[in-house]
């Protein structure tokens, strides 16, 4: 059977993927991990302990004591937030990722990675956005993530350990508030649009960006960590499609359902992140190598999001 620790569970996709973990392998086989110590009142069905993701020397410890044979490493500051604190951003992002490689260089353990479109840059095609494009990042996030990226693939080609990963465009779930991302609109719109029926975007209403609904996102991770090695070709980061749109668009789809809601723009220095992003991304290598393809559309997700969004009381 798997063990399975998981860093920074406490995210907006840590706290999904931990769901979707523990239905398949059992609330006793995940162990649950964040820095934040008032994190663990989200955890209240598996273990939960405090974790630097720094701290390599801990990390060995727990994978001897608990038995790990999965890492899902999800700990990570995001691209608007990592501008921020850029050295802070670059040494939390590279050497807990460096410190997962080595404990499963020397442990033998499975490792998931996520990556993301922030690898891109302004030399990167931006429709149909290839596998292996150019790249020049504009942010450190995104540069921690393609640095990140070439890492994996060393250890995977130098030591064979088996680290997989996935470029997820934006990621959109009701389970847990906006986290400092580019993207982030795509999930504060939908409180906004509940709360009070009016939403100020940080992006122009054109800004074309590919997306991703969680469930899709989770579905894509797990089938990914069980595909066969044999099917993995790539070990820096396989670009994953889900659906691509604007802010414009999202707001008329969300007035099929809330006719008085309304959307004002204000772009601010997240705009000029965006401008450097892909539109459009093509994943035939995903599909090809272990059978990916999306579920959700434009109109599926949003009233599946204004059907669960909670508000704060």
């Amino acid at each position: 059977m798997e063990k399975i620790l998981i860093t920074g569970a406490a995210g907006q996709l840590g706290l999904e993927l931990t769901n979707a973990l523990i239905t398949k392998y059992g609330a006793e086989n995940i162990l649950a991990s964040d820095i934040n110590s008032k994190s663990a009142e989200k955890f209240q069905s598996v273990k939960f302990i405090s974790l630097d993701a720094i701290d390599s020397a801990k990390i060995k410890e727990l994978v001897v004591s608990e038995g790990i044979t999965q890492i899902y490493h999800l700990a990570a500051i995001l691209s608007a937030k990592g501008e921020d604190n850029p050295l802070f951003t670059w040494d939390l992002n590279m050497k807990s990722l460096l410190g997962v490689l080595e404990a499963a260089r020397e442990y033998k353990l499975k490792v998931f990675w996520p990556s993301s479109i922030a690898v891109f840059g302004k030399d990167t095609p931006r429709e149909n956005t290839p596998q292996n494009p150019g790249m020049v990042p504009t942010t450190v996030y995104g540069i921690s993530k393609q640095a990140g990226e070439q890492w994996c693939n060393y250890y995977a080609t130098k030591f064979n350990v088996d680290v997989r990963s996935i470029r997820y465009p934006g990621l959109i779930s009701y389970s847990a508030e906006p986290g400092g991302g580019t993207t982030d609109y795509a999930v504060d719109i939908f409180y906004k649009a509940k709360e009070n029926k009016k939403y100020t975007c940080f992006l122009s209403e054109d800004t074309r960006l590919p997306m991703m609904y969680m469930p899709d996102a989770v579905r894509a991770t797990l089938n990914l960590m069980e595909a066969p090695g044999t099917a993995i070709k790539t070990r820096t980061s396989y670009n994953i499609s889900g659906i691509s749109f604007t802010p414009r668009e999202l707001s008329e789809a969300i007035k099929e359902h809330i006719a008085e809601f309304k959307i004002s723009y204000q772009p601010d220095f997240r705009q000029d992140i965006a401008d450097t992003w892909p539109k459009s991304i093509n994943d035939e290598v995903a599909q090809k190598e272990w059978g990916w393809t999306p579920e959700y559309n434009l109109q599926q997700m949003t009233g599946d999001m204004l059907k669960n969004v909670k508000l704060k009381s």
